[in-house]
C-alpha cells in the first residue's frame, strides 16, 4: 500500500491535510474512517484555518502518538515522555528539511510568492485566499488544488511517516 499515494487521493476528495494522513494509517490505528476522519478535523488549515502547525505535520504527529505514545500521566511514565517527545521533535526535523517549515502559513506563503515571481494571479486574490486565517474554507476546485502546496506535502508527509514508523519498528 502506498500511503503517500493514499493520503494525495484523501485529500482530493476534500479531507483536509491532518485527516488525509490519519485516513491513510486508521488501518495501523485500528479506527474506521468516520472515527479517523472526525479526530483529525480540527487540525486542517494549521488548526481551525488559523494558519498555525501544518496539517500535515499534525496529522503526522497525531498517527506517531497514537501508535508510538505514552499514556499515563504519573511519574513513572517520564522516561516514554520524554522519547515520545523527542520522536516528534526528530519527525519535526525531517519535515523542515524537507519542506522548510511546519507552519502552514510559512508553507502557503512560499507557494504564493512562488506563484507571483512566475506572473501567476497578478492581482494577488488567489494569494490572498490563501493566506486568509478566515474559517471559511476556500472552495475545492481545479484552481485550489494547482495554487497549493498541500497535495504534494500531504503525499510527503505521509511517505515520510511511514519510513520513520518502519525505523521505529
Amino acid at each position: 500500500m502506498d500511503r503517500g499515494k493514499l493520503a494525495r487521493e484523501y485529500f482530493m476528495k476534500g479531507y483536509n491535510c491532518s485527516q488525509a494522513i490519519v485516513l491513510a494509517f486508521s488501518d495501523r490505528m485500528g479506527l474506521d474512517a468516520h472515527t479517523a476522519a472526525k479526530l483529525a478535523s480540527s487540525f486542517g488549515g494549521g488548526f481551525g484555518r488559523m494558519r498555525e502547525v501544518c496539517g500535515t505535520f499534525s496529522g503526522m504527529s497525531l498517527v506517531l502518538g497514537m501508535l508510538y505514545g505514552y499514556d499515563a500521566a504519573n511519574e513513572t511514565e517520564t522516561a516514554n515522555k520524554k522519547l515520545h517527545y523527542a520522536r516528534v521533535q526528530e519527525l519535526a526535523a525531517r519535515f523542515r528539511a524537507e519542506f522548510g517549515s511546519i507552519v502552514c502559513r510559512e508553507l502557503l506563503a512560499g507557494k504564493a510568492k512562488e506563484e507571483l515571481k512566475n506572473g501567476a494571479n497578478a492581482d494577488g486574490e488567489q494569494v490572498a485566499a490563501m493566506l486568509s486565517d478566515s474559517a471559511v474554507p476556500t472552495p475545492r476546485t481545479e484552481a485550489y488544488y494547482k495554487k497549493r502546496p498541500c497535495p504534494d506535502i500531504v503525499e510527503t508527509g505521509a511517505r515520510m511517516l511511514e519510513a520513520y514508523m518502519a525505523e521505529l519498528d
